[in-house]
């Protein structure tokens, strides 16, 4: 069996086994003979909920920040130029939960809770561990790292006053992603769910209060996060040392053991790396714009990726909810019931990625005036976003056959298909473009739609070249 395919069914094994023959049963006529579209959007639906959730938690700050009066646009860029430093602290949130959520799946799907048990308190203690070193090498080294991202004299004071308060608070960013992974992977979606709303509305609201009630400006909306972090690492926290909760936080299991922290870090480093890539791609486009265009450039990139946001996450919202249909019929040898799960998969997202498309297009003003009233900025980014965003529809292809793809147990194409677009194509052509085109800053943002396309037609193909060879060896195996 297929690592891949144990990742995407591991929690069904799981609650399965641990709920007896009835709830075995249901689950069972659920995912194999409900109708594929209740099923989907039942199941899409507290996924695309969590992730637009946690796309305010992402751009709120932004938002607030880049209407500050008179200095919204360069603390705007500053407050962009930390991106890759978050993105970093979050990849290695990921190194721990992803590496050990689904290890601890599976020894409860044997049974095995004391074990499950040692994997929570080990992830534990190196969230614990990683938290005081990223907060050291930040603290120490942050200033020169946001040069090295594109920061100028003019925004390197707000990207300062922004990161040293943000990672003060590292302990909690890690234990609230890393645990929360512990909360869903034993079947209790809707608290999980829960982690990321308290963090989001008390963000949404500590914000302003911060900024402007407490005149703290970039360093409330900092503190506000750092709070409303905490808050989430409470109610986590709260939960694996509760009652209803399955596995439990326990003293006697925090001591690191490296027979379970190296297969977890094993597992774990594809989603780090994946993750890691994307600040990678964070500090290429910063420092080209910056080279090329200055900070109006690099504060437009943070509008854009922020508006990106939008046309994506729901998009990888409606993948969660397909993997688990997709995955149980492939194991169940259901071919068809697959198949009609990708048909449906591919046209929501094709239809939601569209339709957004259309209006970031056609409204462009709309969308940027969300992040600032300057007309400088505004007038740049309103030029920039039809060119970042042009092939934004053909995402739904990427994601779609992509994340069908790990479903299925082909973890190595997906890993693949993922770092084709970043790695081999975008990053390479943000700097090679400029060499083509008088207008540098133009060449730049083409990088994103040229790799946008370029990544979804090698997907697709991929995708309708392997797709019945991969149902027909699995049926073969019946």
């Amino acid at each position: 069996m297929k690592i891949g395919y144990i990742l995407n069914i591991c929690y069904f094994n799981i609650y399965i086994r641990n709920r007896g023959s009835k709830v075995n049963k249901e689950i069972n006529n659920d995912l194999g003979t409900a109708g594929v579209g209740k099923l989907l959007f039942s199941l899409a639906i507290p996924a695309i909920t969590a992730q637009l959730v946690n796309m305010l938690y992402n751009i709120i700050d932004r938002i607030y920040i880049g209407h500050m009066e008179e200095i919204g646009p360069s603390a705007l860029t500053g407050v962009g130029i930390t991106m890759p430093i978050i993105m970093i602290i979050s990849a290695f949130s990921s190194l721990i939960c992803m590496g050990g959520s689904p290890r601890a799946a599976i020894k409860m799907g044997e049974n095995n809770y004391d074990e499950a048990e040692k994997i929570l308190g080990n992830c534990f203690s190196s969230l614990l561990a990683i938290s005081i070193t990223l907060t050291v090498l930040f603290l120490i080294f942050g200033e020169n790292l946001l040069c090295f991202f594109g920061a100028s004299e003019k925004t390197i004071e707000y990207g300062l006053k922004y990161l040293n308060i943000y990672v003060c608070g590292t302990i909690f960013v890690q234990l609230t992603l890393g645990l929360n992974s512990f909360i869903s992977t034993q079947g209790f979606a809707k608290f999980s769910m829960i982690t990321v709303i308290i963090g989001a509305a008390a963000n949404i609201i500590l914000d302003p209060i911060f900024m402007f009630g407490l005149n703290m400006g970039v360093k409330g909306a900092a503190a506000a996060t750092v709070l409303s972090q905490a808050l989430s690492t409470f109610w986590v926290l709260k939960f694996l040392t509760g009652k209803k909760s399955k596995l439990k936080i326990r003293i006697n299991y925090l001591k690191c053991d490296k027979s379970i922290l190296i297969p977890v870090l094993l597992l774990g480093i594809s989603p780090f790396i994946m993750q890691s890539t994307e600040s990678l791609l964070n500090i290429a486009f910063n420092t080209s714009l910056q080279k090329y265009g200055g900070d109006t450039a690099v504060g437009s990139m943070t509008i854009l990726t922020s508006i990106m946001q939008v046309v994506h996450l729901p998009i990888v919202g409606l993948t969660q909810g397909a993997q688990p249909i997709i995955s149980y019929n492939y194991g169940a040898k259901n071919n068809d019931r697959v198949k009609n799960t990708f048909k449906l998969l591919f046209k929501s997202a094709f239809i939601y990625s569209t339709s957004i498309w259309i209006l970031i297009m056609a409204f462009p003003g709309a969308f940027i005036s969300l992040f600032t009233n300057d007309p400088a900025l505004k007038e740049f980014s309103m030029w920039a976003v039809q060119i970042y965003l042009a092939a934004a529809l053909v995402i739904a292809a990427q994601n779609s056959c992509q994340q069908t793809f790990v479903a299925l147990g082909q973890a190595k194409i997906s890993m693949f298909l993922a770092l084709l677009r970043k790695i081999v194509l975008l990053i390479p052509l943000i700097f090679i473009l400029p060499y083509f085109f008088e207008n540098k800053v133009f060449a730049v943002f083409l990088a994103e739609p040229i790799s946008d396309f370029i990544a979804a037609s090698v997907t697709t193909i991929t995708f309708m070249l392997n797709i019945n060879r991969i149902l027909e060896t699995n049926e073969s195996l019946r």
